[in-house]
């Protein structure tokens, strides 16, 4: 089958590589959609983020250069022995893998089990024809979707368990840092779950447009007096505040627009370590938390609910190109390029000159 994969920084390849065979509890899934996020980008751009380029699967034990992708939706082509769904049914993964049975699965965060492991970073993933997972990662597509928009669910629900993190409550004052993809998903995270008033902050442009007709109470163009703007609309400062750009210097900007005793949520993930204040977060009695990937069963099957029920993937979806057009997408993704998500579709040829 063909597939792509990581060999190291700017180094994909589109390869013809043996398919998958299902494990005990796994499902093998014909990819419809894969997508493409800022981890994969950064991968492409620097290298592995926290495993060497030849990761060891945390179940198998084996080596080699890894198959992309941990945004996937598919048909199921091999069923697991006596489980939920049958050959032909059409399904989201999550793509982390949890154990179940740690304290921290225990507690309901799967995505901090001890042994957690995501199909494209550090198994085999779904930026390829086919995919081996465990069926307990799956939740059905609704009928009503299409595989366009179904190929944003997992992305979705990251943002879904990002807006829960948040801590935002009904009435409270929300500022949102970042209106690229995944503070495009934080909003909508919170439109879903709480009634709140959020302003949104970003480059004059196409992000601000989609974040008002995605249901942004404001939005400010970036500036040297956008706190000052935050501080006239939300005197004494927001309740919460959410960092989704990762840009250098916005959790300090954070702590200047939240208000004493308030939250800030931390999201994007800055190239180089940044300095804080901690000076203001202490002697404001500031909280900050921080989220991370989604929590499978709490955030996966509301995402597709709320993909089949909005405009959200007819805002965000930039295009579905084939395999081939990958390592030219995570280029454009690098450097701040692409307004929008990229979705492949693995059977897709690319087109001719």
């Amino acid at each position: 089958m063909r597939a792509a994969v990581f060999h190291g920084d700017h180094d994909v390849r589109i390869e013809d590589v043996p398919p998958p065979q299902p494990a005990a509890g796994e499902v093998l899934l014909k990819v419809l959609r894969s997508g493409m996020c800022g981890t994969d980008a950064t991968e492409w751009k620097a290298g592995p983020l926290t495993f060497p380029v030849n990761r060891v699967h945390p179940v198998t034990g084996a080596t080699g250069p890894m198959v992309f992708g941990h945004e996937f939706i598919g048909e199921i082509e091999i069923p697991a022995d006596g489980g939920r769904f049958a050959a032909g049914a059409v399904v989201a993964s999550g793509a982390g893998v949890w154990c179940g049975t740690c304290d921290r699965c225990r507690e309901g965060r799967t995505n901090l089990c001890r042994r957690y492991y995501t199909h494209g970073l550090n198994a085999p993933g779904g930026l390829a024809e086919y995919v081996a997972v465990p069926e307990k990662t799956l939740v059905a597509v609704p009928e009503s979707l299409s595989p366009d928009a179904a190929g944003l669910a997992q992305p979705l629900a990251v943002g879904l368990h990002a807006a829960r993190r948040s801590g935002a409550q009904d009435g409270d004052r929300v500022v949102l840092i970042g209106a690229g993809a995944i503070g495009t998903f934080v909003l909508t995270g919170l439109r879903h779950l709480v009634d709140v008033d959020v302003t949104v902050i970003d480059f004059p442009g196409h992000r601000l447009d989609r974040a008002s007709r995605l249901g942004a109470a404001q939005v400010l163009p970036v500036g040297e007096d956008v706190r000052d703007r935050v501080l006239e609309l939300a005197p004494g400062g927001a309740d919460v505040v959410i960092e989704a750009s990762g840009a250098p210097g916005q959790l300090n900007a954070a702590i200047g627009m939240v208000r004493d005793g308030g939250t800030i949520l931390q999201v994007g993930l800055p190239a180089k370590q940044q300095e804080v204040d901690l000076h203001a977060l202490v002697m404001r009695e500031i909280t900050v938390r921080t989220t991370l990937a989604h929590v499978c069963g709490a955030d996966l099957a509301p995402a597709l609910e709320i993909l089949a029920t909005t405009a959200l993937a007819e805002e965000l979806l930039d295009s579905v190109r084939p395999l081939d057009d990958l390592p030219e997408q995570l280029e454009r993704l690098a450097t701040g390029r692409l307004e929008g998500k990229v979705l492949f579709d693995p059977t897709r040829q690319k087109e001719q000159p």
